[in-house]
């Protein structure tokens, strides 16, 4: 199956927003430019919220139906292994394989000699179309390569090969996540982990590999900009050059995992990928869960201090909701408002220290994360949360629509020549 050029991985933690979503993706395409969306869900967020994979591909279905849309889309496995797989086989035509707990682990001797015998044709000086300075390829690098991902990329295969059997010649999107590993891979490292993927014959899609600084949950990147340009344009080089060599499908192309938000580097991967003619995943955009916080929070009320409520007993909890998230969230617990303080607050004062608008000065990263990760307090709320999410909908859907468009689609695909205004952030008033 073959995915876009430009996609979105656009989860939704409680099923509600396929349409808002929808609708700012069929605001890029009125303009010229198609981007199409993966609804994406993983076995854990199922697992605290109470769904099922079918639920996510009903969503998607419904969506599309109501929205008209005519383009392809796609719901994800979002972060499987092959002890996960099994229950999304059926409603999902994307599969995120994610190895992470392989990666370390030393492939068999066998397949180690072999890879390394097939990769001895690289050694010394290789230049890559693209990238300023030859890589210097010697046998420490390749027995680095291999003693670090071999193992996982055969683990990837073997997912892969055991998902194409079960769907029994239904076409899917593969992608391979290495994001999780505990350092950056370099641009040269990822052209031999590459080879390897190819060497498994995984018609590999998008590949998302651990770019240099921080990538945290609904927050600006964190890092050297100018270190991740030269790391990013370098990547997209190799995966051309990878493509040749290796005979991978012609339209792979880098996935930005933990990538909603990360508003200081969008201007820098438009310029790459327009400059290389590159597609991009963009997974996820647009912190769904947090424009729903911010919808009813804006909606005052009961919507107000449902948000209150959600903030206060995730605030109690933190220890427990953070656990699962440490390696991508960073919050300083001495920079949280006290529950009490934000019992207190208006509407205006909880959308300001929770809407990423960096320029407000009431703006809380710290707030802001421990509220992403606060969705299974949400969750325990049952209907009494659900039933909010109707009665608010205008403010919810109206946050959700603008923050993908304006503040996703507009800087990463239609960049400056869109002539699209700055990115507008109402008042509880305007939402109201």
């Amino acid at each position: 199956m073959t995915l876009a050029k430009y996609s979105l991985g656009i989860g939704d933690r409680f099923g509600a927003e396929g349409e808002a979503q929808l609708r700012a993706l069929q605001q890029a395409e009125a303009l010229g430019v198609e981007v199409v969306p993966v609804w994406n869900k993983s076995n854990r967020e199922h697992s605290i919220i109470g769904t099922v994979p079918s639920d996510t591909r009903r969503e998607a279905d419904e969506a599309v139906r109501r929205c008209g849309w005519r383009r392809p889309y796609f719901v994800d496995a979002d972060h499987i292994s092959r002890t996960t797989v099994d229950r999304f086989l059926d409603s999902s035509n994307f599969f995120t394989i994610d190895v992470a707990d392989a990666i370390g682990t030393p492939a068999d001797a066998a397949s180690t000699s072999a890879f390394l015998n097939a990769m001895r044709p690289f050694k010394g000086s290789l230049a890559v179309p693209g990238v300023k300075a030859p890589f210097e390829v010697t046998d420490a690098l390749l027995a680095a390569v291999a003693g670090k991902y071999l193992h996982a990329v055969e683990e990837a295969g073997r997912v892969y090969r055991y998902i194409a059997e079960r769907k029994k010649g239904a076409e899917f999107v593969a992608e391979v996540s290495v994001d999780e590993a505990d350092s950056p891979q370099t641009p040269g490292e990822l052209f031999f982990i590459l080879a390897a993927l190819a060497r498994e014959r995984i018609p590999l899609q998008t590949i998302a590999p651990k770019f240099t600084g921080s990538f945290l949950k609904g927050v600006d990147y964190v890092g050297d900009r100018e270190k991740f340009t030269g790391e990013f344009e370098d990547d997209l080089a190799v995966i051309a050059h990878a493509v040749e060599r290796f005979g991978l499908p012609a339209d792979l192309k880098l996935s930005v995992h933990s990538g909603s938000d990360k508003f200081s580097l969008y201007p820098i991967i438009h310029r790459a990928i327009k400059r290389a003619n590159a597609g991009l995943h963009l997974k996820t955009a647009g912190t769904t869960w947090l424009e729903e916080v911010i919808g009813l929070a804006a909606s005052g009320g009961d919507g107000l201090h449902a948000a209150q409520e959600v903030y206060a007993r995730s605030f109690e909890r933190y220890d427990e909701l953070c656990k699962p998230y440490l390696s991508v969230i960073s919050i300083d617990r001495r920079k949280l408002p006290s529950p009490a303080a934000v019992g207190r607050w208006s509407a205006d004062e909880f959308l300001g220290a929770l809407r990423h608008d960096q320029s407000c000065q009431q703006f809380n990263p710290h707030f802001r994360q421990l509220v992403h990760v606060g969705y299974k307090v949400a969750a325990e709320m049952g209907g009494r949360f659900t039933d909010l999410l109707g009665a608010c909908r205008e403010a919810i859907e109206t946050n959700v629509t603008m923050n993908i468009f304006d503040r996703h689609i507009r800087p990463l695909f239609l960049g400056s020549e869109a002539g699209v205004g700055s990115t507008r952030t109402p008042s509880a008033s305007q939402n109201a």
